[in-house]
C-alpha cells in the first residue's frame, strides 16, 4: 500500500464496516483490473541490494521518478517513501526491504495493463541505469541474508518488524525478502463477491505453482520451488492463509468483517504519526480499549481501511478482491497474472466452469495443497490429481473467458495470448523455479550470480 488512508468519518456500528465493503459493488461494465508488481533492486556491478540513502539509492530512484512523472511524493517522518499519481491512477511504493512496487491504475484490459507495466519498467530503467541499478523479477531474494537486506524508513514497517517474530517464524522473511505480482478485481454483488472469493481461495495454490520463482535462499537451492509460498505458511497465521468461512454457502461481507474485527491491529494513524496498536483488536478499539492512550481513541473509517490492508489471506477482501498467491517474476508474467484471473472471474461461463471444476474441494484439502505446493509445484496433488493436470483445465477455462471478453488490441488480438508463459509451463511440466534450478546445476555451474542478468528487467 502506497499511502495509508486518512478518513475521519466516524464508525457508528459494525454495520457501517460491512456497508463500506458493499459499496464496492459495481455493474460489470465498470469492472476494472488493478495490477501490482514488486521487484528487487540491486547494483549491477556487485549484485548487492540497494540502500535507502545515498547518491545511488532507493531515495534517489524515487526522487528521479518524481521529477520524471510529476507524481506527488509520499512523505513519512520527512523521508520520501513513495509516489502517487495526482488523480489516483497508480502509485509507487516501497516494501520493507526496498522492493520497488508499482500499484497500477484501474484499467479496462490486459493490453492496457501490459502497456502500463512496460512504461513503468522503461521509466524506472531510465532513472536506474545511470545509477548502476537494475531490478530482478523473482519471488524471493536469491542471495542476500536478512542482515544484508536494507530496511526502508517507513513507520508502519518498524511496527511490523517488532511484531512479526512474536507471531510466526517467517514474517521477517516475508517482509524483507519476497516479491509478488497481484491483481485487484471487482464484483457486482455480495453473491458475486462470494463466488470470486471462493475461487480465489481454492485456486490460489495453483497460482503459486504456476508462478513459482523462488528456489534459492542465500545463494543456494532451498529445496522449494516457491520459497515465498512456504514463507506464507508461517507468517502471522491469525491474519493469513485460508479463511474457513469463505467456504460457507451463505458467506457474506459481514462474515469477513467479524473475522477482521478480532485480528490484532498493527497501527493507528493520527496527525501523520503512527501509534503501535498490536495489543488490541479492532473490536477492542471500537469498544474504547485505547481511551487514555490516544487523544482520538475511537476508530474512523480511515482506521478500518488501514486495518483491512494489514490482513493477508490468500484472497483479500476490501472494496475489491486481491489475489495474493503468486511469486514475482519476469516481465511476461506481470501480464500473465491478471490475465489468468480475469479470464476466470470476468466471464460468466468461465466462472461457472471453474466453480464446477473445484466444487468438491474442501477446506482441508485446499490447505493440504497449500502446504505441499511450495515444495512440489505442479506435481502437488488434490483429490489424486496433479496441479499440472488441473492447471491445463483451468488455463483452458481462463483462455475461453478471455476470448469471450473479446477485448481486442489495435492488431485485433484478444487477451488470451497473455496466458502463453503459463501454458508453456504446463506443456513442459516444469515451473520457472525448476528451470532456474536446471540452469544452476548446468550452465550457471552452481552459482546464483547469473540470475542477476538472466532474470533482470
Amino acid at each position: 500500500m502506497a499511502r495509508d488512508t486518512t478518513d475521519d468519518t466516524p464508525i457508528s456500528s459494525v454495520d457501517d464496516l460491512a456497508g463500506w465493503m458493499a459499496a464496492g459493488c459495481k455493474p460489470q461494465e465498470n469492472w476494472r483490473i488493478g495490477t501490482e508488481h514488486e521487484k528487487f533492486g540491486f547494483f549491477r556491478e556487485t549484485h548487492q541490494p540497494v540502500p535507502y540513502e545515498g547518491e545511488r539509492s532507493i531515495k534517489a530512484l524515487l526522487e528521479g521518478m518524481a521529477s520524471m512523472l510529476g507524481w506527488e511524493p509520499i512523505i513519512d517522518a520527512d523521508k520520501i517513501i513513495g509516489l502517487v499519481e495526482p488523480t489516483g491512477a497508480g502509485a509507487i511504493s516501497l516494501e520493507p526491504g526496498g522492493q520497488f512496487e508499482l500499484s497500477g491504475a484501474p484499467l479496462e484490459t490486459i493490453h492496457q495493463t501490459c502497456r502500463e507495466s512496460n512504461a513503468h519498467l522503461a521509466q524506472l530503467q531510465e532513472i536506474a541505469e545511470p545509477l548502476g541499478i537494475r531490478f530482478l523479477g523473482m519471488g524471493g531474494s536469491p542471495a542476500w541474508s536478512l542482515a544484508e537486506t536494507p530496511k526502508m524508513p517507513k513507520s508502519r514497517y518498524d511496527i511490523m518488524t517488532r511484531y512479526m517474530p512474536k507471531v510466526g517464524s517467517q514474517g521477517l522473511d516475508m517482509m524483507y525478502r519476497t516479491c509478488t505480482i497481484q491483481v485487484n478485481l471487482d464484483f457486482s454483488s455480495e453473491a458475486d463477491m462470494r463466488r470470486k472469493m471462493l475461487l480465489g481461495m481454492k485456486l490460489q495454490p495453483l497460482a503459486t505453482a504456476l508462478f513459482a520463482a523462488s528456489p534459492f535462499t542465500e545463494g543456494k537451492p532451498n529445496g522449494l520451488v516457491s520459497w515465498r509460498g512456504d514463507i506464507w505458511r508461517d507468517t502471522d497465521n491469525q491474519r493469513s492463509g485460508q479463511l474457513p468461512f469463505v467456504y460457507s454457502d451463505d458467506f457474506g461481507f459481514m462474515d469477513y468483517v467479524e473475522w477482521a474485527l478480532d485480528v490484532p491491529m498493527y497501527f493507528i494513524l493520527r496527525d501523520g504519526r503512527y501509534h503501535e496498536a498490536t495489543h488490541v483488536t479492532f473490536r477492542q478499539f471500537m469498544n474504547g480499549a485505547l481511551k487514555g492512550e490516544l487523544a482520538q481513541p475511537y476508530p474512523t473509517m480511515g482506521d478500518w481501511t488501514n486495518h483491512l490492508g494489514t490482513l493477508f489471506p490468500d484472497a483479500r477482501l476490501k472494496r475489491f478482491i486481491e489475489m495474493r498467491g503468486a511469486d514475482g517474476g519476469p516481465w511476461r508474467r506481470i501480464c500473465a497474472l491478471p490475465a489468468f484471473w480475469v479470464g476466470l472471474l470476468y466471464d460468466e461461463s468461465a466462472i461457472q466452469d471453474a466453480l464446477t471444476l473445484t466444487r468438491d474441494w474442501t477446506l482441508e484439502e485446499v490447505n493440504g495443497l497449500r502446504d505441499t505446493t511450495p515444495r512440489d509445484g505442479l506435481n502437488a496433488k488434490i483429490k489424486g490429481q496433479s496441479l499440472r493436470d488441473i492447471g491445463r483445465d483451468v488455463l483452458g477455462i481462463s483462455r475461453r473467458g478471455l476470448v469471450n471478453r473479446a477485448r481486442l488490441n489495435s492488431e485485433d488480438n484478444d487477451e488470451s495470448h497473455f496466458l502463453a508463459p503459463l501454458e508453456e509451463s504446463i506443456a513442459r511440466g516444469t515451473t520457472l523455479a525448476e528451470e532456474m534450478l536446471a540452469l544452476y546445476n548446468g550452465r550457471w555451474s552452481g552459482s546464483v550470480d547469473p540470475v542477476f542478468s538472466d532474470y533482470a528487467y
